[in-house]
């Protein structure tokens, strides 16, 4: 099922525009956090702020993808 899924048409475009919403949006809350200062960019390694960016993005809309096009083959199998 796994492989399945992953081939379904439009899956990685899914994963990819999920994970970089996702990453724009944790970048927005953290500024308002911060009071609208870039500080958490500043103070920080930023190559690793956005690897990790990155990574959390890319396993965020990975699994709410998955689950997505999981759920759809399993109501059309049914």
């Amino acid at each position: 099922m796994f492989k399945r899924v992953i081939s379904q048409p439009g899956f990685w475009r899914s994963v990819v525009s999920l994970g970089t919403a996702f990453a724009i949006l944790f970048v927005i809350i953290k500024w308002i956090l911060d009071g609208f200062k870039f500080v958490f960019f500043t103070e920080n390694n930023l190559p690793l702020i956005v690897a990790g960016l990155a990574a959390a993005g890319f396993f965020y809309g990975f699994f709410v993808t998955y689950g997505k096009f999981w759920k759809q083959l399993k109501e059309k199998d049914s």
